[in-house]
């Protein structure tokens, strides 16, 4: 048995969430937020055989597309009198980080 964690896009999550459920693995969704852009996550947990675990992955690149985003970078800590003209980057945004978890007990109550 496998735990797999999918952290994905917030818009690419409903699609995701469907495509597990038409396929009969049972999901939860959770709210988060990313530590560079602080954007809207969504992280994904279902337990599966370990059997299945090459089609859940397969389900989460389908569903989950990268994208680039320009944004602009928070300025630095300034001393009075300093300037900071902040450049766009263009960063990728979307895809999958997937964690694939070894589980040594499941119990369904």
């Amino acid at each position: 048995m496998k735990m797999v964690v999918a952290i994905v896009h917030h818009e690419d999550a409903p699609a995701l969430v469907d495509s597990l459920l038409d396929q009969e693995f049972r999901a939860t969704r959770l709210h988060s937020a990313g530590g560079f852009l602080k954007q809207s996550n969504a992280t994904i947990v279902l337990g599966v055989e370990d059997a299945e675990v090459d089609e859940v992955l397969a389900i989460v690149r389908e569903n989950c597309t990268s994208r680039t985003q320009v944004v602009n970078p928070m300025p630095p800590i300034m001393e009075p009198g300093e300037f900071f003209m902040p450049y766009p980057l263009e960063v990728e945004l979307g895809g999958a980080t997937v964690f694939v978890l070894p589980v040594e007990r499941f119990e369904r109550l």
